[in-house]
């Protein structure tokens, strides 16, 4: 069931990026010729008026295709005052921001929405108060309760969930590597229950389906109860945290360390995946991020993305008549390359985390 949400949750943000550029190009008075989901010749397609409605076999996307997106396609004369080229600048950048927009909104809702009904995360020392959410499993349901709030592990404070995580499973079993196998030691944990400190020691245990060590209890975090409008001002600042990240992080794609940071779109499924079967709160949060991110790189001013249509009508604008096509295919190359070397980077850093045996550590 968690890749059937995954992959729906995928699907939807396709879905409404595009319908955003659907909805504004018809609002607009541009024809729109197709609807698709995903690329590729459509395996099942439908009429609408004017419109082909169809669904592509290479899950990589979607596209609306408006008539006169090219200004050197030939038009009848009745469609041509409705291409896309036709139209003033104002309406173009309407009809192209819509689809960064709409994923845009949807991040802000989520975020927003988990912050509402979730309430804020409570820090100490610049790091998450992580607790110990329910259910337990064997070894630590014998040992731990739901709210138990992580003071140390064996030894270290104030360690982010991950480095909690990470703590416990670098441990090893003295033997082969078995499903169900224990570690060499136990792992020393200082937590607080109801205002006292308890010192515990817990032998962990191999799990075969997260290929970590494990002593049986998920992370959660000590919450602060948040409004409506302290919820929207949390989602704010994750947004622009988030977008700040990723235009660094694209702005130093050079520089080797940087680099193996970026991830594609099978660390984004395989994370959300993963969450979904572990955490329905963490995964729509992270379908959140990943409409941001979409939101973002959309946005870099290179054609073939939206922003690439957004410089260009902005530069017809002000220099007061048409560009050449040709020249804004010249330098749509730089667009290209980039598109190609994020494409590339994700893909191999996705399959060298996978193939090292370590997945994405969602856990």
């Amino acid at each position: 069931m968690s890749y059937v949400l995954a992959a729906l949750g995928f699907a939807a943000l396709i879905i409404l990026h595009e319908a955003g550029h659907f909805a504004v190009a018809k609002a607009v008075g541009m024809r729109v010729e197709r609807f698709s989901l995903f690329f590729g010749p459509l395996l099942v397609k439908f009429r609408r008026g004017e419109t082909e409605y169809g669904i592509g076999p290479i899950p990589l996307g979607g596209y609306v295709k408006i008539t006169g997106m090219n200004p050197n396609e030939e038009l009848s004369p009745e469609v041509a005052p409705r291409a896309y080229y036709n139209q003033p600048p104002w309406k173009r950048i309407a009809v192209i921001l819509a689809g960064p927009a709409v994923n845009l909104v949807i991040a802000f809702l989520l975020i927003a929405g988990i912050y509402w009904s979730q309430g804020e995360v409570v820090t100490r020392h610049g790091q998450p108060i992580s607790t110990v959410a329910s259910p337990l499993q064997a070894p630590a349901s014998s040992y731990l309760k739901a709210g138990d709030q992580f003071v140390a592990v064996d030894g270290k404070r104030n360690l982010s969930p991950d480095q909690i995580s990470n703590q416990i499973s670098s441990d090893r079993c003295p033997a082969a590597t078995t499903p169900g196998c224990q570690g060499k030691a136990p792992v020393r944990l200082l937590v607080r229950r109801h205002g006292e400190l308890l010192a515990l020691s817990i032998l962990p245990r191999y799990d075969a389906a997260t290929r970590r060590m494990r002593i049986g209890f998920e992370l959660g975090a000590l919450l602060r109860p948040q409004g409506p409008l302290g919820a929207a001002g949390q989602s704010i600042d994750q947004m622009w945290f988030v977008t700040t990240t990723t235009v660094s992080t694209i702005a130093r794609l050079f520089e080797p360390k940087v680099r193996k940071q970026v991830h594609g779109i099978v660390a984004g499924f395989t994370v959300t995946q993963q969450r979904f079967a572990f955490d329905t709160v963490e995964a729509l949060f992270t379908l959140a991020l990943i409409s941001l991110s979409l939101a973002i790189i959309n946005l870099f001013p290179f054609l073939p993305l939206d922003g690439g249509h957004v410089f260009w009508a902005l530069a017809e604008k002000i220099r007061g008549r048409r560009i050449s096509f040709a020249v804004m295919e010249r330098a749509g190359v730089v667009g290209f390359v980039l598109i190609v070397m994020l494409f590339v980077i994700g893909l191999s850093n996705d399959i060298s985390t996978l193939a090292g045996g370590k997945g994405f550590n969602v856990r």
